[in-house]
């Protein structure tokens, strides 16, 4: 009965902690997401990119977010092999320097965070303040789950069974290695493992000889991690992960056997042992950055071992371009209504691709990549006239009243979406045409401002397909807030221009029609794709009239 209550203990502290580190990622990422776009796609050097590594890792509190940013940025061509993969090593560095902050004795912190963290979550209208509460809470509960895990492992640490694991681990270092890399791997966050390996060495549970090699085998999985979450992506995408692979799994398989075979932990000056752990992992991860200077030759072997698939003939058309509607389930109304919501994600997805190299062209304009986005809206206004023809072929003798609603609501955004592919396609590309024959260009801050939004464009067209797909409730209502902060963003960079132009900024006057119509095509494309959130929010009662109920007195007054 006692291990049987360890055991649920133990898997209680380890989901608690997996939650607070995905909490404060979760608040840090839709706080400041969009901001990361314009950091990662900078030209820096070797330096420069791993010094940005370890601060994004620190705030996001995860290398593997970091890696999987940068391989999303390497896809598109925003990021080079040899940047991308100096920001990924420092990212290591940072999430090791994130452990030995966590790993303070903070107890006495967690009554303010909660209070603070809850304050602002539950009682503060803005978005920002909202997601400082989120972050201030995840890590009152991350402090909650360390804590629980020592509590649970202090009854166990003088029984047989633990010391016997132990004592194997501690002999059997291949094991142990193995054992922590398995476990950084299947909770998906190195933070979260190592956090855990460094409690149980804490409060004596495991030997010191048992903990390196678990951390340093958590620094293979976490290494695993992102490798394995980019196994769908381009070549370009994955390049950048298996790099980092090479590096640190190498390098921890050479660690876990010279620490375990030379007399190099006696070395170090006297500390507890789970500073000791701490420091090694520092070290190791600091030992890493002496790749840097290699990071151009190693990408000749990783393109050689991961080479770009050959260009398609024109004759190819890409899978996402072909219609997903299936004909032959008509006669059964859920699965055709199924059927639709698969082709509205291709319609998704195809917008999405005409939006993602929009305002590059306003900078470097090139005709052939207009052409070919004004020739991809085609493809939008093929698949709303198919959804169309479709919808109109369910059998509708056989449908329940709330598929017919479902169906309704499925049109709405197949119209939204047609929208937002005609204000691309017609709207910013007729733009950058004017500015290309204007010889005119933004002023650097009024770039920056239309730069953010199309960042935060981008990144809610992302939230929108998770709200298609999942039709989460929250998610939902983040999408529909998301507009609101759009609204914002649209006012600022009015008022900045209005300000600009009061001043006399001759650049700004030259380009000023085709900056404010760019703010505006931007906010009503936001507008656009994030109609998917209305549904589910009527459904769920969450909307009044046309605003978010946030005020527990107006749900009294419905």
């Amino acid at each position: 009965m006692a291990i049987l209550w360890f055991l649920i203990h133990l898997a209680g502290a380890t989901m608690l902690l997996l939650f607070a580190v995905r909490m404060v990622r979760t608040g840090i990422e839709r706080a400041v997401g969009p901001a990361f776009r314009e950091q990662l796609t900078r030209p820096r050097s070797a330096a420069g990119g791993a010094a940005l590594g370890v601060a994004l890792a620190v705030i996001l509190q995860s290398s593997a977010a970091v890696s999987l940013l940068v391989a999303g940025f390497a896809a598109s061509g925003g990021v080079p092999f040899a940047s991308g993969l100096a920001v990924v090593l420092g990212a290591d560095l940072g999430s090791a320097l994130l452990i030995q902050i966590l790993s303070l004795r903070l107890d006495w912190l967690v009554p303010v965070l909660l209070a603070v963290g809850g304050m602002l979550f539950l009682k503060t209208e803005g978005r920002n303040l909202k997601q400082a509460g989120r972050i201030l809470m995840g890590i009152a509960f991350l402090l909650i789950s360390l804590r629980f895990l020592r509590e649970t492992m202090e009854p166990i640490r003088d029984s047989g069974l633990l010391p016997a694991i132990a004592g194997y681990l501690a002999r059997d270092f291949v094991t142990a290695f193995l054992v922590g890399a398995a476990l950084a791997f299947v909770m998906m966050s190195s933070v979260a493992a190592i956090l855990m390996c460094v409690t149980v060495v804490a409060v004596g549970a495991f030997p010191l000889e048992a903990g390196l090699s678990l951390i340093l085998g958590a620094n293979l999985g976490s290494a695993l991690i992102p490798v394995w979450l980019s196994r769908g992506m381009e070549p370009a995408a994955r390049r950048i992960p298996l790099a980092n692979l090479a590096l640190r799994g190498v390098a921890a398989i050479v660690a876990v056997v010279a620490v375990n075979r030379l007399p190099l932990v006696e070395q170090l000056p006297p500390m507890p042992p789970a500073q000791t752990l701490i420091v090694l992992h520092i070290a190791f991860n600091a030992a890493l950055l002496l790749a840097l200077p290699f990071r151009r030759p190693l990408e000749a072997p990783i393109r050689r071992l991961m080479p770009d698939p050959p260009a398609p003939g024109p004759e190819v058309v890409p899978i996402h371009h072909r219609s997903a509607l299936d004909p032959t389930v008509l006669s059964r109304p859920s699965i055709a209504l199924a059927s639709i919501r698969h082709e509205l994600l291709r319609m998704h997805q195809v917008v999405a691709e005409m939006m993602l190299p929009a305002m590059d062209l306003f900078s470097d304009y090139d005709r052939a990549r207009m052409k070919a986005i004004r020739a991809t809206d085609g493809v939008v206004n093929a698949a709303f006239d198919g959804i169309r023809r479709y919808a109109a072929q369910i059998a509708a003798d056989r449908m329940r009243g709330d598929e017919e609603k479902e169906l309704r609501d499925l049109l709405e955004y197949a119209i939204a979406l047609e929208a937002a592919g005609d204000i691309v396609a017609k709207g910013l590309m007729s733009l950058a045409d004017e500015m290309h024959d204007k010889r005119v260009r933004f002023s650097d801050e009024g770039a920056r401002e239309l730069r953010g939004m199309h960042d935060r464009v981008l990144s809610n067209m992302n939230l929108a397909a998770q709200v298609l797909v999942s039709g989460d409730v929250e998610s939902a209502r983040l999408l529909l807030s998301e507009k609101d902060e759009m609204r914002h963003l649209h006012r600022t960079t009015r008022k900045k221009h209005l300000r600009r132009l009061s001043a006399g900024e001759a650049v700004s006057f030259a380009s000023s029609d085709i900056h404010l119509e760019c703010a505006h095509a931007l906010k009503e494309f936001n507008g656009q794709i994030t109609a998917v959130a209305y549904p589910i929010l009527f459904r769920e009662g969450q909307l009044l009239d046309t605003r978010l109920i946030t005020r527990m007195e107006e749900e009294m007054e419905r």
